[in-house]
């Protein structure tokens, strides 16, 4: 036994060796990509990956709901059902037919900084998913008719989503209150008086001002050969035509010198609801990875702070969570929890603010520093993985910092966060007179004259 021992123990070694280096070489993950820029302005980024027969598509616009203007709020986001309805060699709905038909899946999403639309199909459809994109990129069908329909769909998805979901018209109000720049003070979704005021010139205009080849980054992901890719992009896509570029978007945020506070009623509501969050910092800077860390010590999971003591400890709320929001302009620090009954929003407050002191003064324990950057790095990596994830990653990358390569750089930015800018972030932007706060409670349904609830 001890001679095997002996003779094992220098296979072991080299074992734990071969180990150490794959660890090592796993550390640095890494997305090949080529850029290109076609005569129209449009720019394409491929990233050839041959580990699976498959390829994912995704074109994002440079234009999400804080380029709207007062009076034509949810514009975006009626305008993504929009590129659904057809256009030139294209029927209605056929997108998703030929899509699904084929084994493929797609969708389209808005926010406040991007519109982006994808596919996901076998690697021997990639002339369809280039035809598609290209087809309503250049010849959309805009409609009275057509209109008229996505209108109805978007108003429903609004009174799904908004207006007959506990807590809707909260966070809607809570997102009015926090900001004064109109490019976020209004919801993506918009006001149903503004859909209803949306003509056919208003998307026509729109179309040709946002959905131009100038205006959108195309990103290519999976198994094809790069060269005879980028030649067929080029046959779909570099005949058309560029328009002048869109106004920039004043991001301005002013200061906030005091807090805001709201109290709403829901008749929807089943527990009352705390709302709040911090003005911040835009996306992909040093304070917002640093604010990504103090999210997950402070609310994270169920070794967080928050959870530890308001659920665990304490059993004054059934859950608490929160995030730092990734935003182009200035993002929030958000933070919500649902109070269990007889439970004061009050005496919750004062927790959560207690907790953000202690964070004030004194360092993050070493061992949440680590969660929060391996949970970072868990997400990040296992995000990469998927081909349509990478693509519409890289996509709203280029989009919001001009820079593909985020994907490349991301994980780097996480890990040099220290404990010290953590502890300074929070005292400087969880300050009191930076805070907004909508409580919510639950209101009685209205007795009908029997008796009984009204229904």
């Amino acid at each position: 036994m001890r001679r095997v021992s002996k003779l094992f123990l220098p296979l072991l070694i080299c074992a734990l060796a071969v180990l150490s280096g794959q660890a090592q070489t796993a550390r640095n993950v890494r997305v090949d990509f080529k850029e290109t820029t076609l005569k129209n302005g449009l720019r394409v980024i491929t990233v050839e990956d041959r580990s699976a027969p498959v390829i994912a598509l995704s074109v994002t616009y440079n234009v999400g709901s804080r380029d709207e203007r007062e009076g034509r709020t949810g514009f975006a986001h009626l305008f993504e059902h929009m590129m659904f309805k057809g256009s030139e060699n294209i029927g209605s709905g056929e997108h998703f037919l030929l899509v699904f038909n084929n084994g493929g899946t797609m969708n389209g999403t808005t926010n406040e900084d991007r519109t982006n639309y994808f596919e996901a199909l076998p690697a021997n459809q990639l002339d369809l998913a280039l035809f598609l994109e290209a087809d309503r990129m250049k010849s959309l069908a805009i409609t009275k008719e057509n209109l008229d329909n996505q209108r109805n769909a978007v108003q429903e998805e609004r009174r799904l989503g908004v207006d007959n979901q506990a807590y809707g018209k909260s966070q809607e109000k809570h997102q009015e209150m926090m900001y004064d720049n109109f490019a976020y003070k209004h919801s993506v979704i918009g006001s149903m008086d503004d859909l209803n005021a949306a003509s056919v010139e208003d998307v026509a205009a729109f179309f040709k001002t946002y959905y131009a080849p100038n205006n959108a980054v195309l990103v290519l992901v999976g198994d094809f050969n790069t060269t005879e890719a980028l030649a067929k992009i080029r046959a779909n896509f570099e005949s058309i035509p560029r328009q002048p570029d869109p106004p920039k978007v004043d991001m301005t945020e002013p200061q906030q010198k005091a807090e805001r506070r709201a109290a709403m009623e829901d008749v929807l509501a089943r527990a009352a609801r705390i709302d709040m969050a911090y003005k911040a910092v835009p996306g992909n800077t040093a304070d917002f990875y640093a604010l990504q860390v103090l999210s997950a010590a402070l609310q994270s999971g169920q070794s967080s702070r928050l959870y530890q003591k308001l659920v665990k400890e304490k059993e004054m709320v059934t859950g608490v969570g929160g995030f730092m929001d990734e935003k182009r302009g200035i993002g929030g620090f958000y933070t919500n929890a649902t109070l269990r009954p007889n439970v004061k929003p009050e005496d919750v407050e004062a927790i959560i603010y207690a907790e953000i002191d202690r964070l004030k003064k004194e360092p993050i324990a070493d061992w949440e520093l680590q969660k929060a950057k391996n949970t970072t790095r868990r997400n990040f990596i296992n995000g990469l993985q998927s081909s349509l994830n990478r693509a519409v990653s890289i996509g709203q990358y280029t989009v919001y910092y001009n820079d593909p390569n985020l994907i490349n750089s991301r994980l780097e930015k996480v890990a040099a966060v220290t404990k010290d800018d953590v502890q300074r972030v929070a005292n400087k932007y969880l300050a009191e007179t930076n805070r907004t706060i909508v409580v919510t409670t639950p209101k009685a349904k209205a007795k009908s004259a029997t008796g009984s609830s009204a229904q």
